[in-house]
């Protein structure tokens, strides 16, 4: 049924197909990871990522072999210890320990858990997790403090909330709101950082500015929490922040009641706000990565919440089914996002502006969501100013204008230095002559001329003296 109803959809949506068929067959992978080379144990991980997490398996499998295991099985630790924290059938008094000592689970060979509830998706992770922790021991030490340490400070931020019994009325703060993504999302940042500036594939200059690495984690946390909040309503957990669906209704469930619909996307468009002011330093963050397939890696999460933020977006379904992308979109996103950083802008700038053009004038939060959007476009004009032939057209106009004035100034300062010059030379000459007593005035006097010529001619006969011829 569900290949049939793909077979429909894809007929009335070629756009999509192409995007499918565009990245199944198109896409080169930068590096290839080689199962015939690996270890069970390593093999086993593998296959455990690809049942946690598809989307994530496929990138992680495409980075550079450095990078490869110690990312693959950081992923994985910190899926453990989600798994015991997302499972509602632990009592406090078995998960609180749990997760304040996982980290001491890892160095416990053959160490493993079979006592989720038996819905939980990810049971079977901690089912095998010695496969994990065999091949924790075969990494860089370098990189396995990093992932112990992220592990104790995931672990008892999470220990802390599930001890929280006011948590377990939901979030309450836009503070508390914002340490939880920090500890299962803003920690993963921190990690991944470090992995990165060890192995060489990202600016060590990175490390002096985690809010970068905060950001990246916050922004994918906080779209997720976004999109499922009916998913989150149906299972009794609530992230949304009191402090702000407060403010639209008086009850929680009240959010999920076809009466109070606007009131409901309201709510969800000041969460959309709060969201986007992370937008520009995840950007600023892929500027500083060095290698492809980590770039790949960073970039395709990051595509897909600012597309999906696009979709939650004034959008009432989420209140009462749960909505993602397209296969299709989320294809092309991909293809983009494996290109290089100003493709990612171009993409983050195409749904900062859907979000413009789908912000209603009615919405309390208009004007700061417009703003938000133009900021987003704004820091991406900084990275990469827009070539607009238009403009282009018209500065080139204008210093074609300016130059011709310019031409006609220098070329008639030219003239009158000549002339200058000729002027100078000619008054120097004329001066010289006149001290050496050149007679001017007969110029304009007749008889001063007319005097002045008998007098040369006496001069002339009076020097010449007649020559006499003797014979010989």
């Amino acid at each position: 049924m569900g290949g049939l109803k793909d077979v429909l959809y894809f007929m009335f949506h070629p756009n999509q197909l192409r995007s499918v068929v565009q990245w199944k067959l198109w896409h080169e992978p930068v590096h290839r990871r080689d199962p015939s080379k690996e270890a069970p144990t390593l093999r086993s991980c593998f296959e455990m990522l690809n049942m946690t997490s598809r989307s994530f398996a496929a990138v992680i499998q495409e980075l550079q072999p450095e990078m490869l295991v110690p990312i693959a099985l950081f992923y994985l630790v910190l899926r453990g210890l989600d798994t015991i924290e997302d499972d509602m059938t632990l009592p406090a008094s078995t998960k609180e320990p749990m997760l304040r000592e996982f980290y001491k689970y890892l160095k416990i060979d053959g160490w493993n858990f079979n006592g989720s509830g038996p819905n939980e998706k990810d049971r079977d992770l901690l089912v095998h997790f010695d496969d994990v922790i065999a091949e924790l021991k075969k990494i860089d030490k370098k990189y396995y403090d990093v992932i112990e340490d992220i592990t104790i400070k995931m672990g008892n931020g999470m220990a802390d909330y599930a001890l929280n019994a006011e948590f377990q009325e939901g979030v309450k703060t836009i503070p508390e709101y914002e340490e939880y993504c920090h500890y299962v999302a803003g920690l993963v940042g921190e990690g991944l950082t470090r992995i990165f500036v060890n192995g060489n594939t990202a600016n060590p200059a990175l490390l002096d500015r985690m809010e970068l690495s905060e950001s990246m984690g916050q922004f994918l946390q906080k779209t997720n929490i976004i999109r499922d909040v009916h998913e989150d309503f149906l299972d009794k957990r609530r992230f949304w922040p009191k402090d702000v669906w407060s403010k639209y209704v008086d009850n929680w469930d009240d959010l999920f009641d076809p009466k109070y619909r606007t009131q409901a996307v309201h709510c969800s468009s000041e969460l959309v706000l709060n969201a986007l002011k992370h937008a520009d330093e995840c950007l600023f963050y892929m500027a500083g990565i060095k290698e492809q397939s980590v770039f790949n890696f960073v970039a395709i999460p990051q595509t897909m919440a600012i597309a999906t933020l696009e979709l939650v977006f004034q959008n009432p379904k989420i209140f009462y089914s749960h909505i993602k992308i397209t296969k299709g979109d989320a294809c092309h996103l991909m293809m983009q996002s494996t290109q290089n950083l100003r493709v990612v802008c171009d993409v983050f700038r195409t749904y900062a502006r859907r979000i413009a053009r789908k912000n209603d004038p009615r919405d309390p939060h208009y004007l700061e969501i417009s703003i938000a959007c133009g900021k987003i476009e704004q820091f991406i004009e900084t990275l990469f100013p827009t070539q607009d032939p238009k403009k282009l057209q018209a500065v080139q106009d204008a210093q074609g204008h300016e130059g011709a004035q310019n031409d006609f100034w220098e070329a008639l300062m030219l003239v009158g230095c000549v002339v200058f010059v000729l002027l100078f030379v000619s008054a120097l000459m004329l001066g010289l002559a006149w001290y050496f007593g050149a007679r001017f005035d007969v110029i304009f006097d007749k008889e001063a001329a007319s005097s002045l010529k008998a007098a040369a001619k006496d001069a002339v006969k009076a020097t010449v003296t007649p020559l006499t011829h003797e014979e010989l």
